[in-house]
């Protein structure tokens, strides 16, 4: 081999190992972005050797599943099969809805996506509040069950056309895990995702540390500053709160909530002020979130003493004053 020729070989060896160095780094590089999504934020942070950004990948993403689930994306399939039109659910609106029947029946139906129509009427949704009295209520009620719906061969089949679904107390957890999965599918094995206070961790950071995230104090009114109630220590786990204090309404002095009862009607009216659950998956831990807040502190408690898959934080009125309760799991989490 002639010496030009050998220069020329050891040159692109070189500029070949300079690429490598700079694509690849043996310490993780932290990564952090955030944005606007579903009416609220969302915050990605990870560690990646290769200093990747994907916010435009989950932008991108987040947008897709708006186009399925959301009720306030105009052109969304939710709201089109809402609208009676024929269309065949995508993969992703099927999941949900199957997720959504199997907490639905977990529950005893205290979990329940038909409540479409009573959570417009109540004012939650694109109309004002209408002025409901129990006839009215009850005049609702018989669109609502989640046993009135099911798919057969990729359609929604609705026992009344006039059953509306909404998927709100389960999109926003699913929509954290779709983040997470998009992560752990491009290597990354560390990283917290949070969308409107939903949150899923993964792995620890470099230094060994486990995730810290904090259970807001429930506060005064929809305007009041965020406080942290405790904090937690998480790993490979999600966290989703669910409350009353800031999504509700005033009409002639009655606050009324955006969580409604499936069985009664009604907004949720009791002793339990919020609930935050931690289980492995965001969508799971959402869902549980709202059933818990439509049983109440008592018959929450008593369901998860039948299920300890689930670990929960309660913040509850006691006469007058805040008052917690925390599953055995959770104490353990709390970051002194």
């Amino acid at each position: 081999m002639s010496k030009r020729l050998l220069r020329i070989v050891c040159l692109a060896s070189l500029v070949i190992l300079v690429v490598a160095c700079n694509s690849t780094t043996s310490t993780p590089k932290k990564i952090h972005f955030s944005g606007k999504a579903q009416g609220t934020y969302y915050s990605v942070t990870y560690y990646d050797t290769q200093n990747r950004n994907f916010q435009a990948q989950v932008d991108s993403l987040l947008k897709a599943f708006d186009l399925t689930a959301s009720l306030w994306e105009e052109n969304s399939l939710i709201r089109k099969i809402n609208s009676n039109e024929t269309l065949a659910l995508n993969p992703m609106m099927v999941d949900l809805y199957k997720k959504s029947i199997q907490i639905s029946e977990l529950t005893d139906g205290n979990f329940d996506i038909t409540v479409g129509k009573l959570v417009n009427a109540w004012g939650f949704g694109f109309s004002k509040a209408s002025t409901l009295d129990s006839i009215a209520v009850d005049s609702l009620l018989q669109y609502v069950g989640y046993k009135k719906i099911s798919v057969d061969s990729g359609f929604i089949v609705k026992s009344n056309p006039d059953i509306e679904l909404d998927f709100n107390a389960i999109a926003q957890g699913y929509s954290v895990d779709m983040l997470a999965n998009f992560l752990a599918s491009n290597g990354i094995e560390s990283y917290l995702v949070d969308v409107g206070g939903e949150v899923v961790a993964r792995g620890v950071k470099p230094d060994g540390n486990l995730w810290i995230v904090g259970i807001e104090r429930p506060a005064e009114d929809k305007y009041s500053t965020q406080e942290v109630d405790v904090k937690i220590a998480l790993k490979d786990m999600s966290v989703v709160t669910s409350g009353n204090y800031r999504k509700y309404y005033e009409n002639n002095g009655v606050k009324y909530s955006h969580t409604i009862n499936p069985f009664t009607g009604y907004p949720v009216s009791h002793t339990l002020l919020s609930v935050s659950v931690v289980t492995n998956d965001a969508w799971e831990a959402d869902a549980m979130a709202t059933a818990f807040m439509v049983m109440g502190l008592e018959k929450s408690l008593e369901f998860l003493a039948e299920n300890p898959k689930y670990e929960a934080y309660f913040i509850y009125d006691q006469n007058g004053e805040y008052a917690t309760f925390a599953t055995e799991g959770l104490k353990e989490m709390i970051v002194k």
